[in-house]
């Protein structure tokens, strides 16, 4: 029977976004070129030019909102009580 491992809540969820602040770029390219797949050959210029960039706006601000998240929680989950001060000599 294999051991299982236990991780404690603040390391496992250090681990979770740990990864999802490696998948980040992977999800800003999927979300900015997405829509050059999706809409093809459309006409240069047409009415849907300014739906797309209402759409590269939110997903641009949704990015930074979600990078300052992640970013925030691995500096606030990494912070360690300070050592108390010993005396040397």
């Amino acid at each position: 029977m294999a051991r299982r491992l236990f991780l404690e809540r603040r390391t496992y969820r250090q681990n979770r976004l740990q990864d999802a602040a490696r998948l980040l770029p992977v999800l800003a390219l999927v979300l900015f070129f997405a829509p050059i797949f999706i809409r093809g050959e459309a006409e240069p210029g047409g009415p849907q030019l300014a739906t797309w960039l209402v759409y590269y706006f939110a997903v641009w601000l949704g990015l930074i909102a979600l990078t300052a998240y992640v970013s925030r929680s691995l500096v606030r989950g990494g912070e360690i009580a300070p050592e108390p001060d010993r005396e040397e000599g």
